[in-house]
């Protein structure tokens, strides 16, 4: 067997010859309160196996009904990327042995899913792709495994263990058609996906808690072609940077392998985030081998037209529409506004801007510091706990001298940790920036004494000398003075004399 080069071993030739053809597989864990068929709770986290009861345990006499809220969610979904909503959807069992699954068997859609067809716009450096959506369709969980020993691998482990407070929570599954060619199409498609699903608030979509989950469909053909290759399915992918990572190994292992006469084997893969690499998890199943019939305990799912209809009217603007209007309307440049839409902070822009900052230096804000801040925090962007109106406040603070750039971020980070209004924190830390010359002449002066060696430079010609000046007289005087006013007094008092 040939072993699969590297990605940066990949030539030119190579890429010319296979054109990859990939599809996305996304499950969408729901933000209801209650789990698919059950009434137990489905919040994250919760001692192993608490949070289960005789339906979602499987337990012989008990009878699931399907919630109302998951379907709202999924004809939502469905409306916001263009799919059909079938008049009457089924459930159906899909049979298979696996300890997660406490039934035996999984409910979910077959033949008649809730929502069918649709698409999804993808921008890249490539350009434009419209993604085909093949269908949205509705099922329950599975629980947790855990493998103990070796890694956490099934292979080898000394024992597993499984918690089933999963087990029948809400998903929807959106399947694309295999329309991306790209690892970078496939990040792009995700992470619109993402988008979507957080403004519609249907999921958090965490890729890191498991509330959004993707499985890659990989195959190569000759380029030109229009017969798919034999794909195979990469599974345990929990980032947009693993997806990414991900396909670019499989591409490069199949292409390893067409090169060399040898087959590309149908199989499910998993992806080895800390190795780089994909393995063999099982061989890939057919359709048959799951053995679907319609679940004879629950009815088909029937929406009124009348509803669906409401629905559609009450849906909010989708994130393509949000970026056009930051790009169009407020003037951000496209890659700035499409990081606010993605990390969920687009409407605290618009807050800010209708409370009176300027869009772009709220943006600058948003994209720089709350981010940031967010990032060491770890706290979601879109739970940032700050307002419009704070945001806009700290601008204009920041704008009109009050505060120094640098004493704005510290005003903003106390902001965001709780400590009031970016007005209520300068009034009680005293912060208000000095730019009195005459206030700060003496320790401009003492920063000269201070530094000679500086100083001298600087009267030699060397403006950026100034730097070791310029942060004495900001220690001197807490970080208050107004950096431009020091500078000018120090060209003031170093100029050589004439």
């Amino acid at each position: 067997m040939t072993t699969a080069p590297g990605a940066a071993e990949a030539t030119a030739e190579q890429a010319e010859r296979w054109e990859p053809v990939i599809g996305l597989e996304v499950h969408v864990e729901l933000s209801t309160r209650t789990k698919m068929f059950c009434g137990c709770a489905t919040d994250f986290g919760g001692a192993p196996n608490t949070r289960t009861c005789p339906v979602c345990l499987g337990q012989p006499g008990s009878l699931p009904v399907a919630n109302a809220g998951a379907v709202e969610y999924g004809i939502r979904l469905g409306l916001a990327l263009g799919c059909r909503i079938a008049p009457d959807s089924r459930f159906h069992r899909k049979n298979y042995f696996y300890p997660d699954m406490p039934k035996n068997y999984q409910i979910s859609q077959y033949d008649v899913p809730l929502c069918v067809g649709g698409g999804l716009e993808v921008v890249t450096g490539a350009g434009r792709r419209h993604v085909g959506i093949t269908r949205v369709h509705m099922e329950e969980d599975t629980g947790k495994s855990s493998h103990v020993g070796s890694g956490g691998r099934i292979h080898g482990a000394d024992h597993s263990l499984v918690d089933y407070n999963r087990a029948g929570i809400p998903l929807l599954e959106v399947v694309s058609e295999p329309d991306l060619r790209s690892a970078e199409e496939a990040r792009a498609y995700l992470t619109e996906l993402r988008a979507i699903v957080r403004t519609l608030g249907i999921s958090d979509a965490k890729l890191e808690e498991g509330s959004m989950r993707c499985d890659a469909n990989v195959s190569l053909r000759p380029v030109g072609h229009t017969v798919f290759g034999t794909r195979v399915e990469i599974k345990n992918m929990n980032s947009l940077r693993s997806l990414g990572r991900a396909i670019l190994y499989e591409v490069v292992r199949q292409r390893g392998l067409l090169d060399a006469g040898e087959p590309v084997v149908q199989e499910t893969r998993h992806w080895d985030e800390d190795a780089g690499r994909t393995s063999p998890l099982r061989r890939k199943e057919e359709i048959t081998d799951y053995r679907y019939f319609p679940d004879p305990d629950l009815v088909p799912v029937m929406p009124a037209p009348e509803w669906v209809e409401r629905l559609r009217a009450d849906l909010p603007e989708m994130p393509g529409v949000t970026r056009s209007r930051l790009t169009e309307g407020l003037g951000l440049p496209a890659e700035q506004a499409h990081t606010l839409v993605h990390a969920g902070l687009a409407g605290l822009l618009q807050d800010a801007a209708a409370a009176g900052s300027g869009p772009a230096e709220a943006a600058n804000w948003l994209t720089n510091e709350v981010l940031t801040w967010c990032a060491e925090h770890g706290v979601d962007p879109a739970d940032a706990p700050l307002t419009g109106a704070a945001l806009a406040e700290l601008v204009g603070l920041v704008a009109d001298g009050t505060l120094s750039a640098r004493l704005g971020r510290s005003v903003l980070v106390d902001a965001l940790d709780g400590r009031g209004t970016p007005g209520r924190i300068v009034a009680a830390r005293g912060l208000r920036q000095i730019s009195d010359s005459d206030r700060l002449a003496a320790a401009v002066d003492e920063a000269i004494a201070a530094n000679p060696e500086a100083a001298a430079r600087v009267r030699e010609g060397n403006p950026k000398a100034v730097g070791p000046l310029v942060g004495a007289v900001m220690r001197a005087t807490g970080g208050q003075a107004n950096p431009r006013v020091v500078n000018e007094l120090l060209r003031s008092r170093l100029a050589a004399p004439g």
